[in-house]
């Protein structure tokens, strides 16, 4: 049974199944920034049973006055999310990743960059 996940406002559906298809695209590619907030960093930091300034020193970049999740670099122009593990292509905090993993592919950003999302995730269905 397909698990199609849509939201209003968005010209495509997500379907989560087809996640087991993707070698990670979500959490690879271009170097970015992957947002955590106050909140999320309390969360992550509990999960991982270290202390929020253990977390702060050791995964996150700090940003003017936000927070970003450190990344590893691949190759050139290729990178990982410090959490993402290579070898099972998948988050290894997935219980406590951040708002931001747990809202792709619904971003805003993709409403006008439509194309872009098709090419970067197998789960896109066209509704």
């Amino acid at each position: 049974m397909s698990n199609l996940i849509k939201k209003e406002g968005f010209d495509y559906a997500f379907e989560a199944s087809a996640c087991d298809t993707c070698a990670g695209n979500c959490c690879i590619g271009e170097s970015g920034y992957i947002w955590i907030t106050i909140q999320e960093i309390n969360f992550l930091a509990k999960h991982l049973n270290i202390s929020q300034e253990e977390l702060r020193e050791q995964y996150l970049n700090k940003i003017g006055y936000k927070y970003s999740i450190k990344e590893v670099k691949l190759a050139e122009d290729n990178f990982a999310c410090m959490f993402f593990d290579l070898e099972k292509r998948q988050c290894s905090v997935y219980e406590a990743r951040p708002t931001q993993c747990r809202t792709f592919p619904f971003w805003d950003y993709f409403k006008e960059n439509v194309e872009e999302v098709y090419k970067e995730c197998p789960a896109i269905r066209t509704i």
